[in-house]
């Protein structure tokens, strides 16, 4: 039982997993460090002048002319007016008017800012709730679950709640302290609160709202309307780009307020102890720092982003890499399965860097370089510890695994396993779907699981039987069988298709019984191939059991692997669509180049109960594709539109991920010589 747990690439499975659940399992040391990976590409990241942003700094010298801090609200209202006689934009003031101004001015200050294009400040608060001005949002979807939300928001007294901007403060740190982030929309309750850096966009385009669309993982647009798509995560956060640098004039120095004119103007506190220093990923900064480092970044159009595919990527680059480290640690000399250690971390690195200067985009490097020096590591060390262990499960399998009329002619002609041969066979692998609900279904009940998963094998099994089929193995809740061995079947490649769509109509009855009983149904997904095989008795003198090798039998498990991704049931290879084209109703799938693979072949999926209407559509299709090669990308898009719900709607899910596709190609430099072929990365 033990060395059947410890196998190989079990370890090596588990080894992977666990890394990667620790790293993202938000603990505050795994989080630092994915932080500060990201804060290094800062740290070499070239710096920018802004000629859109200054700053006017209140500092000593600014003290000293016009008295202590705070001042009188008037002396605000006249650099203000100063600020606007020079020529300025946008004037913000990212200071809290919460009370009224014990030493007067406050009419003054009001008028100054009324009509003038001045925004002033607001903070969220956990405790007090009172003249807070939120801004009309018009939604798409309810973006108030993603958003930041603070219990209350202090704002500006009566007098300023009119001003042309009213933008929140506050900078929401990550988890070690560092704001690397600002969220451009916040909440309390029901209302909507923006930041000052995407109000001052609002006003200096003179627009009342914002818009903003949603979805169920989170903010997916936002804009102010007039005004191009901001950037920013699914919490309606931007990450900051701190290499901005901008041109500062002490308030001190009204004169030299005409080298400001037509820029945004941050009236920013800067003297030594008046003001809150935050921790950037490039040291120190002022508190007004994100807010004028967030709205650079806005008006640049270069604000930082982690797509929504960097999360699955690094977790499948992890994955790959651990896995083909386990392949190389265990068949190939024990220096390059080290020496690919450092290859595969380099590579990592250059990726990351590469994805940064090209398109600003933050990738985590750090779970897949720590998976890949632990796995690699891991995979060497068992290739001396499990060896042990993989002979003596060679030893162990022998029977078990084919049908009694396979083991009848064994038994008769077991010349035929020993010596082997080489011929053309059809294999199929299928894998179950949805085991998890399934699973969960029974809760502790272990013997009720494992009595439905038997049953399961059996319903699957018996179609292959009945075809006279051989089951080579079952891995989990996958299996392989092959057909045209070692019983010849000169139609193999048909009896294989059928095989699979009997595998399914036998799923299909499953289901019928056990969702009588309350389990939730399941699935299965199978991949054919047809192609040469060798075959014969596998294993040691001992033991020993009837397989089939060979780059066919690969090829099958990595259509089968793709089921998932083209959303179908059944795939089949080039070779086997060739020989049954005129048998069944086919629709092709894509020309695919499988994982380690630079020679593309074409993939089909086979429907069955098929109507008289789908040749019309089946055309369509076939159209869909030749655009696709002639690069007509969006024309290959209407036409998957147009398609969506052909075929009772069994192929909506393949049409969602070629527009997908389509969207994506639309957007890729493609040499001359590129002819449609999709590589796999992944198996």
């Amino acid at each position: 039982m033990i060395s059947k747990l410890l196998t190989h690439w079990t370890l090596a499975f588990l080894t992977v997993l666990i890394v990667t659940l620790f790293h993202y399992n938000n603990n505050y040391v795994v989080e630092t460090a994915r932080l500060k990976s990201f804060d290094l590409l800062q740290q070499y990241d070239t710096s920018k002048h802004s000629n859109d942003i200054a700053i006017v700094t209140i500092d000593e010298a600014a003290l000293e002319k016009y008295g202590q801090w705070p001042w009188k609200r008037d002396v605000l209202a006249d650099i203000i007016w100063q600020l606007r006689e020079a020529g300025a934009g946008i004037i913000v003031l990212p200071i809290l008017f919460s009370e009224y101004d014990r030493l007067g001015g406050d009419q003054a200050l009001q008028e100054a800012i009324t009509g003038n294009g001045v925004v002033i400040g607001q903070n969220g608060s956990f405790s007090i709730n009172k003249n807070g001005v939120p801004r009309g949002v018009a939604k798409i979807g309810d973006p108030l679950p993603f958003l930041f939300e603070w219990d209350g928001m202090l704002g500006p007294i009566p007098y300023f709640a009119h001003a042309d901007g009213v933008g929140v403060l506050n900078t929401v740190p990550e988890i070690d302290g560092v704001v690397r982030r600002l969220p451009m929309l916040m909440r309390v309750g029901d209302s909507v609160y923006p930041s000052i850096a995407i109000e001052v966009i609002r006003v200096a385009v003179d627009q009342p709202s914002y818009q903003v669309k949603s979805n169920e993982g989170g903010i997916d647009k936002m804009r102010v309307p007039g005004y191009p798509i901001i950037q920013t995560d699914a919490n309606a956060r931007i990450w900051l780009r701190w290499n901005k640098t901008f041109d500062t004039v002490s308030a001190s120095e009204p004169k030299k307020f005409i080298d400001l004119a037509d820029k945004t103007v941050i009236l920013g506190i800067t003297a030594d102890g008046l003001t809150n220093v935050i921790a950037s990923p490039k040291g120190g900064q002022f508190s007004y720092m994100p807010s004028a480092i967030a709205l650079q970044n806005i008006l640049d159009g270069d604000t930082i982003s982690r797509p929504y595919w960097a999360l699955l990527g690094e977790i499948a680059t992890t994955f790959s890499v651990g896995f083909l480290l386990v392949l190389l640690g265990r068949f190939s000399p024990y220096w390059v399965a080290g020496g690919s250690i450092l290859i595969f971390v380099g590579g990592i690195v250059y990726a990351v860097h590469y994805a940064w200067i090209n398109y600003l985009y933050l990738l985590d490097g750090t779970m897949p370089i720590v998976a890949t020096i632990v796995v690699g590591l891991h995979a060497i060390f068992l290739r001396f510890v499990l060896e042990f262990f993989e002979k003596q499960k060679i030893k162990k399998q022998f029977a078990g695994y084919a049908s009694p009329t396979v083991v009848r002619m064994l038994q008769e002609n077991p010349a035929l396993i020993k010596d082997g041969m080489k011929k053309e066979v059809s294999i199929l692998f299928s894998d179950l779907r949805g085991f998890t609900p399934l699973g969960e279904s029974f809760g502790d009940d272990v013997k009720g699981l494992t009595n439905i998963m038997n049953g399961y094998m059996d319903a699957i099994t018996q179609p292959v039987l009945d075809m006279n089929g051989m089951i080579i193995k079952y891995i989990g809740d996958a299996s392989m069988h092959v057909h045209n061995a070692p019983i010849d079947d000169p139609e193999h490649p048909k009896t294989a298709v059928q095989c699979g769509l009997d595998m399914l109509r036998a799923v299909e009855k499953f289901n019928e019984r056990i969702t009588s009983e309350g389990r939730p149904p399941v699935g299965m997904g199978a991949g054919i191939n047809t192609g040469l095989g060798y075959l014969g008795e596998m294993g040691s003198t001992q033991r020993h059991s009837y397989d089939v090798l060979g780059d066919s039998v690969s090829t099958a498990a990595r259509i089968e692997s793709k089921c998932k991704e083209y959303g179908c049931v059944l795939l089949v290879g080039e070779n086997t669509y060739e020989h049954t084209k005129d048998d069944f109703f086919w629709l092709k799938i894509d020309d695919l180049a499988v994982k380690g693979k630079t020679v593309g072949i074409g993939i089909w999926t086979v429907l069955d109960n098929v109507k008289s209407a789908w040749k019309t559509a089946q055309r369509k299709h076939e159209e869909m594709h030749e655009l696709y090669k002639k690069q007509k990308f969006q024309e290959a898009i209407e036409q998957c539109n147009i398609l969506h719900n052909h075929f009772d709607g069994r192929m909506s899910g393949y049409y969602d991920m070629w527009i997908e596709r389509c969207e994506f190609m639309k957007t890729q430099p493609l040499p001359s010589d590129w002819n449609g072929v999709f590589v796999a990365t992944t198996k």
